[in-house]
Order: structure tokens, then sequence, then C-alpha cells
């Protein structure tokens, strides 16, 4: 073959780096992950730092038996574009990282195995038919149990006992399933002495909106929804929420860590890092739909005493016990 021809078929077989060529003749698998996050965001490479250790752990190493191209749909209009993308490439599996990325996903593809994390409703957005026997291509892992709403309110009163009115903060777009997190806090709300307000929003420009009427009328309370887009938003929300001198709930750690007040919820990183379990089983041979959803294993509560205290706030002494982490 000439040296010409020989290069042309190189360029043909480019759809995956060349760096993705096995070393010492070991099959190299190649897998696509496509994030819902930018990838300047800090609370990004903390997920593909677990979830590449994860692999690691198992015996998955970049550049040796694996290759992983990543992408990043941190601009909501760039999700589809960036599935076809993916799948052009003829991955073994891919990985998806919340519920707009694995929807995107599943739309384009019915073949290609997908694991995702931080999906909260999955039967409910069409995802999968069963939690136990997902069938098809799609397996992976949940962030909430709905009924989670009245603990944030819960926390939020104890911390707060001065709220009366709580907006409910999410976008509709990308948190389709806000409702069934809506209907617990609402049927709790009477309890705990508080009116909650349905604040949809699409963009920060919305936040902000939301922010100012909050600020109207005194004794005001935020709960953040679990939400790619909130999860994008932060550093606008943290900043109204301190500006505001409104108290917030969280839904994530890296709120707390980011300047939020506090949060209670799973640790993302750790879900990468079991998400690798499920990478590793598909590689070896495992259908994805003879392997059950996985729901969360824990909750952590997550306290910034620092921001407590520029909120004028006193935590008490019980909540403070119950802490997983009080951020000095």
């Amino acid at each position: 073959m000439k040296r010409r021809q020989f290069i042309t078929l190189l360029g043909g077989a480019a759809a995956w780096p060349l760096a993705a060529r096995a070393q010492h003749g070991e099959r190299m698998r190649r897998i696509g992950v496509l994030m819902g996050l930018v990838a300047s965001d800090p609370e990004a490479q903390s997920r593909v730092d677990a979830f590449e250790n994860g692999l690691r752990e198992l015996g998955w190493v970049k550049g040796r038996n694996l290759s992983i191209e990543y992408r990043w749909a941190g601009d909501g209009n760039v999700v589809r574009d960036h599935a076809v993308e993916l799948l052009a490439m003829a991955p073994d599996l891919i990985l998806a990282n919340s519920t707009p990325v694995t929807a995107a996903l599943r739309e384009q593809s019915g073949v290609v195995p997908i694991v995702f994390t931080q999906v909260t409703d999955p039967v409910g957005q069409g995802l999968v038919p069963n939690l136990a026997h997902p069938g098809g291509n799609i397996t992976g892992f949940t962030s909430f149990e709905f009924s989670i709403g009245t603990k944030w309110l819960e926390v939020l009163k104890e911390i707060a006992p001065r709220v009366t009115r709580v907006a409910l903060l999410f976008n509709p777009e990308s948190a389709p399933f806000a409702d069934l997190f809506l209907r617990p806090i609402e049927a709790a709300a009477p309890s705990f002495s508080a009116a909650p307000i349905v604040a949809a929003v699409r963009d920060p420009a919305d936040v902000d909106r939301v922010f100012d009427a909050l600020a109207r009328e005194p004794n005001g309370g935020l709960m953040v929804l679990p939400d790619i887009s909130m999860t994008n938003y932060r550093e606008v929300i943290i900043a109204l929420a301190a500006r505001h001198r409104v108290p917030a709930v969280y839904p994530y750690r890296y709120f707390a860590e980011s300047g939020g007040l506090m949060s209670y919820g799973i640790d993302g990183t750790d879900v990468l890092r079991r998400a690798a379990s499920y990478v590793d089983r598909i590689l070896k041979g495992t259908s994805p739909g003879e392997l059950p959803i996985q729901a969360p294993t824990k909750y952590e509560l997550v306290i910034n005493l620092k921001t407590a205290k520029a909120l004028g706030l006193e935590v008490p002494p019980m909540l403070l016990a119950h802490a997983d982490e009080v951020i000095e």
C-alpha cells in the first residue's frame, strides 16, 4: 500500500482520537461522557475525577484500555448537538449526567448503552419503564426521593424560624419533574407555618426578578430544587441570597461550599464514582437493561456557619449536631 493511501485510511478512521489505540494488544474500549455542566465549573472537574478514579480502581485506565470523549452541555442549547456528535463516534457506552442530557441521548439512540447519573424521575420522564428492570439500553442512578422536600422545609425553618414565605426555585424546561417535589412541600407547608411560592425561572434574569419580589416583604426564604439549570446558575443565586439576606436551602453540598447557607442532598461526586461500577459491568458484557436503577444511599446535611452569621442567624445546637459537615 502506498504511503498516501495509508494516510487516507487513517483519516477515515479518525472519528475517535488516534490516542485511543490500545497498548500491548489489549482491546481499547471507547466511552463518551455528556455532562450537563460547563467544563470550567470546579464541580464538573470533581465529577470527572471521581468517575475516572472509580474506573481506574476497576482496571480501566485512559490511554491503556480506555478512551473517553467528553462533551459539556452547560448551555442547554447544545445538548442535542453534543448527543448526536457522541453517538456518531460509535462508542461502546455513554455516561449521561442530568435529566436533559439523558433525555437528549434517549431521543437519538435506543441501541448504545447509556448509564445516567443525577436523573430525578427516570420512569416519569419516559427514560425507562421500570426501576427494578429497566430493560432496553439505559440504566443508572437517581438523585432524590420526592418526599425530601419536607426535610428541606424542616431544616430551613429550624435555622430560620421566622420564615413564613418560601420561594421554590426551578427551571421548568430542565426540571419537568418539579411538580413531584412541589406536592409534598405544599402538603407539609401549613404544619411549618410557611406558604410555598412556585418560582419558575428560565434564565438568570428571571432569578433576579424572583429575589426582587421575595425581598418586597419580610420573612422570605428560598428552596432550590434539584435542577441542572440551578446548578449552572448557582453563583448568581447564592450572591442574590446574600444581597437580599434570604435564608436558603439547597439540594447539593457544593452550593454550601460556594457560600450558600445550607444543603441537604446527595454527594454528586460519589454518584459518579458509583456509576463507574455499572460502566465496568456493561463493558464486560452485562446488558444495561439487566441492571436496576440505583436509588441514593445517603443524604448529607452541610451548614455554612459563615453565611449563617452574615445573615444574623444562630444555628440551633441540635441542627449542628446532625450536620455531616460544618463549614467555618
